[in-house]
């Protein structure tokens, strides 16, 4: 579930804006990166703090 709800938060904000994402699976880490790259959508910033991930990720056009 984690890139469906990132892939709707990234439709509900504008180009430029950044989209916070928190996430508990593992899982997520590399689908997200993955997802990012390629849909070309820049990780302004990535952290890990146990089992939470969380994404900073700028919108491209």
């Amino acid at each position: 579930m984690p890139i469906a709800m990132t892939k709707e938060g990234i439709d509900e904000i504008q180009i430029g804006e950044i989209l916070k994402v928190e996430a508990d699976d593992p899982a997520a880490e590399e689908d997200i990166k993955r997802w990012a790259k390629r849909t070309g959508h820049d990780i302004l910033k990535f952290e890990k703090e146990g089992t939470i991930l969380t994404f900073f990720i700028k919108k491209k056009e």
